[in-house]
């Protein structure tokens, strides 16, 4: 519990509405909070911290099975450019799962703030400029530390629009710079983090 912030949770529920009654953003639900996400209705629950064998994955499958909830692993990363192949299969996920529906990291700042802009640009249909609202330090997302690689690679394309007279609103726009011009590994590489935000994201709040 201790390892896995599980008493800082009990003082700051990191928790939010992203689209009414349809989808959440969250942190690493016990199984008590499972039980209280199937009470409000919730149907699916996306887990992006990914499949890897741990205490936290056995327990929430328990939970889900036991709930009748359908878990989707789904792992994305919070210090890389999502990739060609995340980006496709985000929006595919939000096509096929059933809602409401509600997805988490280990805290709901980095991985859950980048999910839930591709969720409100390719599911709810807002412009990408809006839905980046959701990577903000509100949510416990600090855009200095290496995190901050996920607004690195946004900002990339919000640049390539107004160069080139494409809408933020248009996710065929999207795809077809992510295909023909996208290379997250190459942007890795060249952001740059802050040191004192580094040292808060990894040393202190201990994210993954």
């Amino acid at each position: 519990m201790f390892g896995d912030h599980g008493v800082l949770r009990k003082f700051y529920d990191n928790t939010h509405e992203i689209a009414p009654g349809k989808m959440w953003r969250t942190y690493q639900p016990s199984p008590a909070k499972l039980k209280q996400w199937k009470a409000r209705g919730v149907k699916t629950v996306i887990n992006l911290r990914g499949d890897n064998p741990s205490g936290f994955l056995f327990l929430e499958e328990d939970a889900c099975n036991t709930l009748g909830l359908t878990l989707v692993n789904f792992r994305v990363y919070s210090r890389e450019a999502p990739s060609k192949d995340i980006l496709h299969r985000a929006a595919k996920l939000f096509d096929d799962i059933e809602y409401p529906a509600m997805m988490h990291c280990k805290s709901g700042a980095d991985r859950a703030g980048m999910m839930a802009v591709l969720y409100l640009f390719f599911h709810e249909g807002r412009p990408l400029d809006e839905a980046l609202d959701q990577l903000s330090f509100k949510y416990g997302h600090i855009k200095q530390g290496k995190t901050g690689v996920i607004d690195f690679a946004f900002a990339r394309y919000l640049t390539y629009v107004a160069d080139n007279d494409k809408s933020l609103s248009s996710v065929d726009d999207f795809f077809e710079w992510v295909d023909d011009a996208y290379d997250h590994a190459a942007l890795k590489q060249e952001f740059r983090s802050r040191g004192w935000a580094n040292f808060l994201t990894d040393r202190v709040l201990r994210r993954e």
